[in-house]
């Protein structure tokens, strides 16, 4: 296939939110597709009726298009192989399901979920046995290779319920390549006759996927590893089809951070991070569901960054990737084999990286949400210069308050385990000479106070360590901020010494 041009598809169903295991397969088609110069569809894999959930296209379609991985062709794109929804193409799998009929591939069946289950059961509870519907047992059921032409026409102009079977071939080694796992071995005595066609006139997955994929000229099929099995049955089908079959390669599960399994809703409502890229449902008329990454305060190139790196490695030590980055260094042969282990820390700290590397004007600018009411307290400069100050300390801008909210009001209380520990007696006193130090500075800058203070702390053999600390309480209530004389700048000399006071007079020594 090597001048065929590059396409491939993202094709979720509209069964509920997107995993972010969906998102990482829509990733690794975009990227592959980008990297060779080809077109990266999406289509809406809707066949299953019974589970469509009403908005799940929708979040589908939002969700790709937050974390910035824009379809060429598709839902929503439009596009030459249209429509992209299976569901509104339900009358062109007919006329495949006539021809494998017509070839001897496929086969009508008439059993009832009722009667397949009772032979699970019987099989199950008399022989320990697991019924496939095969080579061993077709026989013995309902369909038009067991029983008389006659019966099978009588039935089917009667409206008999039927669904349409593949003829799976019998006993033959098979012998098909992955480009992720390589060489897959697999004897078809060991597959069933899967249902191609349902009795509602809709075409099974398995059906629809390999007819659309072939229509809209697929070069590689690039999805989880849960379709693995079913590689077998596609691959024999575009052999009946008398088509040349995409290449395949199947990635690897996201799985749960501690034990093993695959990443679950449950894993996240447990451990306390979002599986979802959007809340979930979008628009909530109820209690919200789902947390998603969007509304938990992450930047969409750093969940795209993080989700890269589960299951490939660039093979570097880079962790840090622009989507153009990505697109230039991905390849296949570096995913993994294995499932990724996601950690939820890491994927903070990848937000965390994204933050410190935007301007202090951009985070000033993101900031303002957040600051209650407080937007307007310093001019744009100053509040740029506070958000460069504390950024380092922050993963989410939407957290910012935590980090910032000393410079805006005046600690209301102080914590108590650095008042016993730094609060002595003279304390007080000591903060009173400190004040009269402070009024005399004319040029209230931090280079200028931080001198000043110093000089003060070592002609009277203070304890520095101490009175740092000291001077940390009163202006901030808390042991965290940035340096103290840079928090004095910013709030500005007589609100510095007004917070002194205040906790000279409020604080008593323990």
């Amino acid at each position: 296939m090597s001048n065929t041009q590059i396409r491939v598809r993202f094709a979720p169903s509209p069964t509920g939110p997107l995993h972010i295991g969906g998102v990482r397969t829509a990733l690794y088609n975009y990227l592959f597709a980008k990297k060779h110069n080809g077109k990266f569809l999406l289509r809406i894999e809707d066949t299953d009726q019974t589970r469509f959930v009403p908005g799940a296209q929708e979040y589908i379609i939002e969700s790709l298009n937050w974390c910035g991985i824009k379809p060429d062709e598709g839902v929503g794109v439009g596009g030459e192989f249209g429509p992209y929804i299976q569901s509104e193409r339900k009358e062109i799998y007919q006329v495949y399901v006539d021809e494998l009929l017509k070839k001897g591939n496929a086969y009508i069946a008439f059993d009832t979920a009722e009667e397949l289950e009772e032979i699970r059961e019987r099989l199950q509870k008399e022989n320990n046995e697991t019924f496939l519907y095969g080579s061993k047992y077709r026989m013995e059921m309902k369909n038009s290779l067991s029983m008389p032409g006659h019966v099978v026409n009588e039935w089917l102009s009667g409206g008999k319920p039927y669904v349409v079977r593949f003829l799976m071939p019998e006993n033959e080694d098979l012998v098909l390549h992955d480009l992720i796992r390589g060489e897959v071995k697999v004897n078809t005595s060991t597959l069933d006759d899967k249902v191609l066609f349902k009795s509602d006139g809709m075409p099974t997955y398995h059906l629809a996927n390999i007819v659309d994929d072939h229509l809209m000229k697929i070069s590689h099929v690039i999805r989880g590893e849960e379709w693995l099995p079913s590689m077998p049955l596609h691959i024999i089908l575009y052999r009946a089809f008398e088509w040349e079959a995409p290449q395949f390669a199947h990635l690897p599960l996201l799985l749960k951070p501690d034990g093993n399994g695959k990443l679950s809703k449950r894993d996240g409502d447990r451990l306390g991070f979002p599986v979802f890229p959007l809340r979930w449902p979008l628009n909530p008329t109820e209690e919200e569901i789902a947390s998603g990454y969007r509304e938990s305060g992450y930047y969409p190139d750093a969940f795209i960054n993080m989700l890269a790196l589960l299951g490939w490695n660039p093979g570097t030590e880079q962790e840090i990737f622009s989507l153009q980055e990505l697109v230039d260094a991905f390849s296949l042969d570096r995913v993994s084999k294995s499932g990724a282990k996601f950690n939820p820390d890491k994927a903070k700290w990848f937000n965390h990286q994204y933050l410190i590397n935007k301007s202090n004007e951009e985070l000033a600018a993101e900031s303002i949400p957040y600051l209650h009411g407080f937007e307007n307290k310093f001019d744009k400069e100053t509040l740029e210069r506070v958000c460069g100050l504390i950024k380092e300390r922050l993963s989410f801008i939407k957290d910012i308050w935590e980090q910032v909210s000393f410079f805006f009001e005046a600690p209301a209380e102080y914590d108590e385990k650095i008042v016993q520990k730094r609060w002595k007696e003279n304390t007080a006193d000591e903060l009173k000479v400190l004040i009269t130090i402070l009024e005399g500075i004319n040029n209230f800058s931090a280079e200028e106070c931080e001198a000043k203070v110093k000089e003060w702390i070592t002609n009277n053999e203070i304890n520095p360590g101490n009175m740092f600390n000291v001077l940390r309480l009163c202006l901030v209530g808390a042991g965290k901020g940035p340096g103290v004389f840079d928090i004095m700048e910013i709030i500005g000399k007589e609100e510095s010494i007004s917070r002194i006071e205040r906790a000279a007079e409020k604080i008593i020594p323990v």
